[in-house]
């Protein structure tokens, strides 16, 4: 499979690719989005593009993605399950490969309940492995879900999520392993702030051979406070930061804490550098994308290769 996809071509050359994120705003306003990105022209070699990210709702992925095209970077289109029906899905794949986006990101999606309209339904027509099989159907094999060949089909590179950190734990490699045989070319993993606990899982994605059949993205983010590195540690399901980064924040001023969270991220990223399987590092600064390029120097992850 050869797609057009920037990342595809970054780690298919063996290059340890680095995405970062960019979240549409919650308005008719294109100029938060353009100026958001382009702290990361050349920083990175795609940019997530959140869907309704928190169940919150926001400009749509897609177009959002096209302005991010726009702007010469390479957006990574997200699109969950919760808000659409495989008829809508569908169409905005097709939507968005017509309008130069290649690389997608296949999640489920975040309980409407946690957003702002928490008495909406939540569709999951299909769940995120279906909805990875069926982009790669559309792609590979010219075909609809529903069996009606494609009158030109999306050459999406496609991603999954992954959480490392959810329990039950003994069964997060199975469920990889379930994305990867459904199609995924990459994944993107949470947030990881225990790093011992993350490198009990990459032995078990070792042990099945699922780092060679699948580009494994490491994903961090930048803490910006004490408050929120308690909040993510106590109230974000599936999050697991130990007691000692609470502590370590909690340690330093107030006026100090962003650096020590940096200083956090960029140890992380060193670390993750050295676990065999991490093809990649995607880099969360959540609303603090003017840090990125600061952590992706410190890290040693500039220049980007040009491929």
């Amino acid at each position: 499979m050869k797609t057009e996809s920037n990342l595809e071509k970054i780690l298919a050359a063996g290059h340890l690719a680095v995405t970062g994120e960019c979240g549409p705003p919650r308005g008719c306003k294109p100029e938060e989005v353009i100026d958001k990105s382009q702290y990361l022209k050349g920083i990175v070699d795609a940019v997530n593009v959140t869907d309704n990210q928190t169940a919150m709702v926001r400009m749509s992925s897609l177009a959002a993605s096209v302005l991010i095209k726009q702007e010469g970077l390479n957006p990574l289109f997200q699109v969950t399950c919760r808000d659409r029906n495989r008829l809508a899905m569908q169409a905005d794949i097709i939507g968005a490969y017509s309008l130069g986006v290649d690389t997608m990101l296949c999640l489920s999606g975040d309980h409407t309940k946690f957003g702002d309209h928490p008495e909406a339904m939540n569709v999951h027509d299909i769940d995120s492995i279906q909805l990875i099989q069926m982009v790669k159907n559309m792609r590979d094999e010219g075909k609809f879900q529903g069996g009606a060949d494609l009158k030109g089909p999306p050459k999406m590179f496609i991603g999954a999520a992954a959480n490392p950190f959810a329990d039950p734990f003994e069964l997060r490699v199975m469920r990889l392993e379930k994305k990867i045989e459904a199609g995924a070319d990459f994944i993107q993993t949470q947030c990881i702030f225990n790093i011992d606990k993350f490198e009990t899982w990459m032995e078990g994605v070792r042990k099945r051979g699922l780092h060679k059949k699948c580009h494994i993205l490491a994903g961090v983010t930048p803490c910006k406070s004490l408050g929120a590195a308690r909040y993510m540690s106590k109230r974000v399901p599936g999050m697991d930061v130990p007691q000692e980064i609470v502590d370590r924040m909690a340690a330093v001023p107030k006026e100090k804490q962003a650096e020590e969270g940096v200083d956090i991220c960029i140890e992380t990223i060193e670390r993750l550098k050295k676990i065999e399987g991490v093809a990649g590092i995607h880099i969360m600064a959540i609303e603090w994308e003017e840090i990125v390029e600061e952590i992706c120097e410190r890290a040693g992850l500039l220049p980007r290769p040009q491929v």
